[in-house]
């Protein structure tokens, strides 16, 4: 990446760094170097920004940036924070032997996603503790890895969403050696990496950046603070910030692809707003290293402009998250109607989904008392990813419990087929595979009290104003942090390891289907949306053809599969005894036309092929 784009302490080798900070308002800026001996290395103005390059500064050097007024504070561009938020910032030696010299990527409608924390994941919290589970989730069929916000943040335990230090790697994780070495052996076992980044605000506990320039703006305001300046006086070097930021997870991690954090909280009024900048910039960066890499988006607007190109007058992004998907499937499984879900709750909900993507696409939402949405059908469905869990549907629960705490194993093993056999890219949150009984909670380590009291007081009323009345657990007692760690050894019991099992199967079909059908370049015929609350998708064409039945309904219920030449073939029974059910008996070969009977609360898939193709 050109020097350019480049921030903070950059270590060029032999022991010489080169400083380059934004501050363009201050009169002065230098280098306070703390170790491995004391001295003060002024930096030379350049527009808005200072710099130098000096010598014998060897990696694990530690500095501040010292104003005029003798202020010290860490670098915003930090690469490590060894003593945490408030501490000095650390000269990181970026070079590492990459052995993925041949990975180039894999195209983003082969992803099938699997979204961690790395500190609850294992006992141990770190980017070296789970290398040893990645040959069980490519087993499972898992093809990308996706990680919540590794950015510094105070204390030792966060989501990750408070981080201050956009740059440095969080140093109880492993700091920056410890994901290259992540990043490098999931590219070994064929996996594929996401990273979570967060380009809407930054945490409180060890925010400085205000003292060295313009970077909020008091135009708006976000959920979480003050908003990120993209649009009005010293913006520019604003967006170089993070446009710089982005560029670097891509290039000194080899990261395969960035989810974009809560982008309805971006704003941005310019002409030429900072996420088409960014994707411009990082479809460059992609074809200059020979590699696949993507943006992801995740916003609750429905706003297609994020997906259709910048020629269009869209932004150019890769991928969205489907709330929406989430939203009618959650509803149908659950019955919940609270907040956001009293939009959903009927099968015609869900089907909507399968049809087009966004459920709301401009039609009045009662939730948010006015139209929402746009159109998004002319955009192929592997662009959205869907779920039936994610960190935030869990964990802004005040119990944090999953799905298979809420509902019953059919349920489970029902929620798993309508998101891996979706015309969409899927997405499985950790633990999900078999069943995780352990809550994911919200949880923070703020060194400051005054600001853990503010949180807690936060949570309660965002609890109460959904019209929540449970209370939620402290989100600053450790306790709350050491329930979400998963029970790993579960998988290895029953019934978890038979759910286990089935999610392996699921995604084999699925794998069949991406071959067979050309799943996910476009929608499947949904039919069966009434009031007999069973799904049929419809996918592929004469000759290769696939039938996937879902019914919502606490019994059973009768469905004619599609017309046609050729007999359907049953590849899946959910309800079968080998997968927990009860073992209800199905016609192994059905003729077209043919109605069958769905059990209740189950998942048939049946598939038909001419003898050419098989």
């Amino acid at each position: 990446m050109a020097h350019r784009h480049r921030l903070g302490a950059i270590y060029l080798g032999d022991a010489r760094c080169l400083f380059r900070v934004w501050a363009p308002q201050a009169a002065s800026v230098a280098v306070h170097l703390v170790t491995p001996n004391d001295r003060l290395l002024p930096l030379r103005r350049a527009g808005e920004y200072f710099h130098g390059l000096f010598t014998d500064i060897p990696p694990g050097s530690r500095y501040f940036y010292r104003f005029t007024d003798g202020r010290e504070r860490p670098d915003p561009a930090s690469r490590g924070q060894p003593e945490g938020v408030h501490g000095p910032s650390q000269v990181v030696d970026m070079t590492f032997p990459w052995t993925d010299q041949q990975w180039v990527g894999r195209p983003l409608r082969e992803y099938v996603i699997y979204e961690l924390h790395v500190g609850t994941f294992t006992p141990e919290g770190t980017f070296a503790a789970i290398i040893p589970h990645l040959p069980r989730l490519r087993e499972l069929g898992i093809t990308a890895l996706e990680l919540m916000p590794v950015a510094q943040f105070p204390g030792e335990r966060n989501w990750g969403y408070d981080g201050v230090y956009p740059f440095a790697v969080h140093q109880a994780y492993g700091g920056a050696a410890g994901l290259q070495h992540l990043v490098n052996a999931c590219h070994a076992h064929g996996l594929a990496v996401v990273l979570d980044v967060v380009y809407n605000h930054l945490g409180p506990e060890g925010n400085y950046f205000w003292e060295y320039g313009p970077y909020f703006t008091d135009q708006y305001q976000t959920p979480w603070g003050q908003a990120i300046n993209y649009d009005q006086a010293y913006s520019e070097g604003v967006r170089e910030f993070f446009l710089s930021n982005a560029l670097a997870w891509l290039s000194d991690f080899h990261i395969d692809a960035l989810r974009l954090d809560a982008l309805h909280a971006v704003m941005d009024l310019s002409a030429q707003p900072f996420l088409g900048e960014l994707a411009t910039a990082v479809a460059r960066l992609g074809e200059r290293l020979g590699r696949r890499v993507y943006l992801i988006a995740e916003s609750d607007q429905n706003d297609a402009r994020l997906l259709q190109p910048r020629a269009l007058g869209g932004y150019g992004l890769d991928g969205h998250w489907l709330e929406d998907f989430h939203h009618a499937l959650h509803a149908l499984l659950t019955g919940e109607r609270g907040g956001y879900y009293q939009d959903f709750g009927t099968p015609a909900h869900l089907a909507a989904a399968y049809r087009q993507g966004f459920v709301y696409t401009g039609q009045y939402s009662p939730y948010r008392r006015r139209r929402h949405g746009s159109p998004a059908k002319d955009i192929a469905p592997y662009r959205f990813i869907a779920f039936s869990q994610n960190h935030d549907q869990v964990g802004n629960r005040p119990g944090g419990e999953r799905l298979s705490q809420l509902t019953s194993l059919a349920a489970a093993k029902l929620a798993a087929a309508a998101v891996i056999l979706s015309p969409f890219t899927p997405l499985l949150f950790m633990g999900e595979e078999y069943g995780e009984t352990a809550p994911f909670l919200y949880f923070i380590s703020h060194g400051d009290p005054d600001l853990a009291a503010a949180v807690r007081q936060g949570r309660a009323q965002a609890l109460a104003a959904s019209g929540c009345c449970q209370e939620a657990p402290d989100p600053q007692d450790p306790a709350t942090w050491a329930r979400s760690r998963l029970h790993l050894a579960l998988a290895e019991q029953e019934p978890h390891q038979t759910l286990w099992r089935f999610y392996q199967e699921v995604l084999k079909i699925r794998s069949e289907m991406l071959a067979d059908v050309d799943l996910g370049l476009s929608y499947p015929e949904v039919a069966g949306a009434g009031d007999s609350g069973v799904l049929l998708l419809h996918y592929g064409q004469e000759g290769r053809e696939y039938a996937l039945l879902l019914n919502f309904q606490p019994e059973a219920a009768e469905v004619a599969l599609p017309p046609g030449p050729g007999p359907w073939q049953l590849r899946l029974n959910g309800a079968a005894a080998v997968w927990g059910g009860p073992d209800a008996v199905l016609p192994a070969t059905v003729p077209g036309s043919t109605p069958i009977s769905v059990p209740a609360q189950a998942c048939l898939v049946y598939h038909r092929r001419e003898k050419s193709a098989w």
